[in-house]
């Protein structure tokens, strides 16, 4: 059996990328490798997919020091920092085990995506690997840690559409972290990024945002064609705040694809990201 599930082969097909596909899917592991254990290490900021009583994906965000992140094994990640309980993540698993996990460096535009099955305990989070494996570093800006907040995060605040605050951050990122899901692949978390402005706010509960050429792999497209669901995080690098949004997700479009997502709730953390970070270069690969 091959790395790719029913709905990522279809739309590879769909757009005759399957050759590509099979050939870029030999990265592909079932373990961690040894020079991965030593780059995480190093890393501070991932990102967690995980799936609700509802099933709908979220996006939530995980930081800490260097060494927050370890692989206790070749199959089994510890991520030293238990969720937030007001954070979906802590309830998520207690109702679906399925996680996947970005592991993303802003400094080096690295990123590695870990996908499998999670368990939430005193000691932190843990993640048994079913897929591990780098991506390009196609469309992430690269970004510095300039300071880090010692406080505690602000309160959720919930609602069921963009407040026009919300609708500025999200029309002026050039960054954003995508969770989806699969019943045969699991959940998955993915980095988006281009100019600031690619995702089009079209409304207080409609955004969309084109589907740039990437791998061929078409993990998130794959996921939402088999699970028409998905959870957006955004973040404010400048003073921390994180918003989370759901909702149902379609896929637009026969060739130059794009995703349109209808909201149908919202949460924002103010100071949810400790970490501030300060824009030092573009992508290159940006449109």
């Amino acid at each position: 059996m091959g790395p790719f599930h029913a709905g990522e082969i279809e739309i590879q097909r769909r757009l005759d990328a399957r050759d590509d596909a099979d050939r870029v899917g030999r990265i592909v592991a079932s373990e961690i490798p040894d020079r991965v254990v030593r780059v995480l290490a190093a890393q501070r900021l991932a990102v967690a997919a995980s799936l609700d009583v509802q099933r709908r994906p979220w996006a939530s965000l995980l930081t800490g020091g260097p060494g927050f992140i370890t692989a206790v094994d070749a199959q089994l990640l510890s991520l030293a920092v238990p969720p937030r309980t007001d954070d979906t993540l802590a309830t998520d698993l207690s109702a679906h085990p399925d996680l996947g996990l970005l592991v993303i460096d802003p400094r080096t535009r690295l990123r590695l995506r870990v996908n499998g099955r999670g368990l939430l305990g005193p000691e932190g989070l843990f993640l048994l690997v079913r897929q591990v494996y780098g991506n390009c570093q196609k469309y992430i800006q690269k970004r510095r840690i300039v300071a880090e907040s010692s406080g505690e995060p602000g309160a959720v605040r919930r609602s069921e559409s963009l407040d026009p605050r919300q609708r500025a951050l999200v029309a002026h990122a050039d960054t954003f972290f995508i969770a989806t899901w699969h019943p045969e692949g699991g959940a998955d978390a993915s980095h988006r990024g281009g100019r600031p402005g690619f995702v089009r706010v079209l409304d207080e509960r409609t955004l969309e945002f084109p589907d740039y050429p990437g791998n061929n792999m078409f993990n998130t497209l794959g996921n939402i064609l088999g699970h028409p669901s998905a959870g957006l995080l955004f973040a404010d690098f400048d003073t921390g705040n994180v918003v989370q949004v759901a909702g149902s997700a379609r896929i637009l479009g026969e060739t130059d694809l794009a995703v349109r997502i209808e909201i149908d709730e919202v949460r924002e953390t103010p100071g949810g990201l400790p970490l501030r970070l300060e824009l030092v270069e573009p992508s290159p690969a940006n449109p």
